[in-house]
């Protein structure tokens, strides 16, 4: 059952980066990229799960490290675009 749940949220999330993609490139606000970029680090994470014995996946460091990466892209997005809004 997890690899069938770890593929649907793989799958969630690479159609969020895409629909985050498609914003940006109508707009081409920044906070969109930022949000793309972590939602197809979060699908590819999810997608490396399929990898990984569950019994290991607490061993397991590269899942929380890009975790850890997707998250902070969000969070220097919220900061770029509340810096861009305060310069305009």
């Amino acid at each position: 059952m997890r690899p069938f749940l770890w593929g649907v949220l793989a799958m969630a999330s690479a159609a969020v980066a895409l629909f985050f993609l498609r914003y940006w490139k109508n707009t081409r606000d920044r906070l969109f990229g930022f949000f793309a970029v972590a939602f197809a680090l979060m699908a590819a994470n999810w997608a490396n799960h399929l990898g990984i014995d569950p019994q290991r996946e607490v061993q397991e460091y590269r899942v929380y490290i890009v975790r850890f990466i997707a998250f902070s892209i969000i969070l220097i997005g919220i900061v770029d675009k509340n810096r861009r809004s305060r310069r305009g």
